[in-house]
């Protein structure tokens, strides 16, 4: 039976699907075993292709976690959804933030033995809806 964690992070993935068709994308979510990709998208035209990553957090926390190999997905056409699921009725919040973007403004910390990786809600702000980095992106497939 699946935690509740892996529940939420797999709503986080099909919200962001959701979000980028609604956006005019074809967004086709993968393996879970695909690491540091949840979602493959391109334009209508085919002309661009993305990878994606989605983060998924539905607690008050003030940041999400990120996989120590966070540093090795980094191009024009890697990017990374934030997801905030609110309790109730409250809409979801989405954080486009492109994968350089991430790489230099990611936190590395001790956390007992080992390192915490993680990308916070305030670097996360200005990238707000910012879905038209999609459009915006040089990460041409021709």
């Amino acid at each position: 039976m699946p935690s509740d964690n892996q529940l939420s992070e797999l709503r986080g993935v099909y919200l962001v699907a959701a979000e980028l068709s609604g956006h005019g994308f074809i967004a086709s979510p993968i393996s879970r075993s695909a690491g540091g990709v949840d979602i493959l998208c391109t334009d209508a035209d085919c002309k661009r292709a993305f990878s994606v990553q989605v983060k998924t957090k539905s607690a008050q926390a003030s940041y999400w976690l990120l996989s120590a190999d966070y540093r090795r997905f980094v191009s024009d056409s890697h990017i990374y959804v934030f997801v905030s699921i609110k309790e109730g009725d409250v809409p979801a919040e989405f954080f486009i933030v492109p994968s350089t973007v991430v790489a230099k403004n990611a936190y590395d910390e001790p956390f007992g033995r080992d390192v915490r990786h993680s990308f916070t809600v305030e670097d996360a702000k200005p990238y707000q809806d910012r879905w038209e980095i999609f459009r915006g992106s040089r990460a041409p497939c021709d």
